[in-house]
């Protein structure tokens, strides 16, 4: 017979909760799902928090594809909230899905009581177009343009970013001309400006825009497969080299080889990102 200590901490392990609403103003219920750690009925402790936004072209995004990804974060302390946002596919162009990512950290920040968090270490973290805004959400902390009226007396902004593979400026990417693009790709492009091709919107919503001389910035870490075929790796490239021109904490990791999603991820990898929130919530303590 093998005997073993129990775990009256709870350590590692955890609860999902899914569907957790946190807006109704659109007239739609918009969800999260939660990773919250579990914990000793006596522990009054709270948990730092990460805001996690899955890639999808800013269709609707699948939050449960990197569920079992986001597991580790959990296990190592931290909620992980994934969330869903508006989407182009049902008529809501950009900036909708920013404002909506913003509204769930301001939900979270309002129900700290309630999910046990600390509101002062929220930390956002994304893929493709999710690492697009979790970028956004390291620039454009309470931004009066992207704040919507859902618990406004809250601040939406984040103490650290992981982007992976996120576009950094759509005005490269997506081409001045959309009707030399095949049809799918072009209706997308003009779903996302709200019917037409508006290069100002596509500016707006490019975190590399944001980043100016002179300014005060989160810890940022962007990491990026050199073989990705759908988002250049010259996008991060190009966004790590202004921000440490305006003085950023910003770390670079090169993925070899990887593509976009699939062969990216790596338990190593996914170790790094945990010592990167690690590092940052010391520092909130």
């Amino acid at each position: 017979m093998l005997t073993i200590s129990n775990n009256p901490t709870r350590k590692g392990l955890s609860v999902f909760r899914p569907n957790v609403i946190y807006s109704t103003a659109s007239g739609v219920e918009l969800t999260m799902d939660m990773l919250i750690p579990q914990r000793a009925d006596t522990d009054p402790s709270r948990n730092p928090v990460i805001v996690f936004i899955q890639g999808s072209a800013w269709h609707f995004p699948d939050t449960t594809y990197e569920i079992p990804q986001l597991a580790r974060f959990s296990a190592a302390g931290y909620t992980v909230a994934t969330v869903r946002h508006r989407n182009i596919d049902d008529g809501y162009p950009a900036p909708a899905f920013l404002q909506d990512v913003k509204t769930a950290i301001r939900f979270l920040r309002a129900h700290a009581d309630q999910f046990q968090i600390d509101d002062k270490q929220i930390y956002s973290f994304g893929t493709s177009s999710g690492g697009n805004t979790s970028l956004l959400l390291g620039l454009t902390g309470d931004d009066s343009r992207f704040k919507t009226s859902e618990y406004a007396e809250y601040s939406d902004s984040v103490c650290a970013v992981i982007d992976c593979f996120g576009p950094t400026d759509l005005t490269a990417m997506m081409p001045q001309d959309p009707v030399l693009l095949d049809p799918e790709t072009s209706n997308m492009i003009n779903a996302f400006c709200g019917g037409t091709y508006n290069p100002k919107i596509l500016q707006l919503v490019s975190p590399i825009f944001y980043v100016e001389k002179g300014k005060n910035y989160v810890p940022f870490l962007i990491a990026h497969g050199n073989a990705d075929p759908l988002v250049p790796f010259s996008q991060s490239e190009q966004m790590v080299k202004r921000l440490e021109e305006c003085g950023a904490d910003v770390s670079f990791i090169c993925v070899d080889h990887a593509e976009h999603e699939g062969s990216f991820w790596s338990l190593p990898l996914l170790d790094l990102f945990i010592e990167f929130f690690n590092r940052q919530s010391k520092l909130h303590l």
